[in-house]
């Protein structure tokens, strides 16, 4: 089986670049549209996903208060996390690698980096 990406955006265009680069790539992909619908797709899925992408900046749940929410929890432990945000502040970094990311990609991102970056991180977790 193709490793499975959860892909987080509050943007629907950005969903479909990152989902169409992945799917190019070999993964298969579903979506979630903020944290909480990315927790909210977590705890009904029984297949679990390999690695999340994760903006940021979202509606009802930012990317930073989901990822801490998924690290709390044992059953996540081994999905890898990617945050995809605009945000490039080192401040930003800082809270991002504090939440518990695996790595980080800077929008506008290059897609063969994105895919190389989700790549890495679905390999260190195995």
């Amino acid at each position: 089986m193709p490793p499975t990406v959860l892909v987080v955006d509050d943007t629907a265009s950005i969903r479909f670049l990152i989902r169409t680069n992945l799917e190019l790539a070999g993964f298969d992909v579903i979506e979630a549209e903020d944290g909480q619908d990315c927790l909210d797709t977590l705890r009904d899925l029984e297949t679990l996903p390999d690695v999340i992408t994760m903006d940021m900046m979202m509606p009802r749940m930012d990317g930073v208060t989901a990822i801490m929410r998924i690290r709390s929890n044992q059953r996540y432990a081994g999905i890898g996390l990617v945050m995809v945000s605009t945000q490039s502040q080192q401040i930003d970094l800082n809270r991002a690698a504090a939440a518990g990311v695996d790595d980080y990609v800077t929008k506008p991102f290059d897609p063969d980096n994105l895919v190389e970056t989700v790549r890495r991180v679905l390999q260190s977790r195995a």
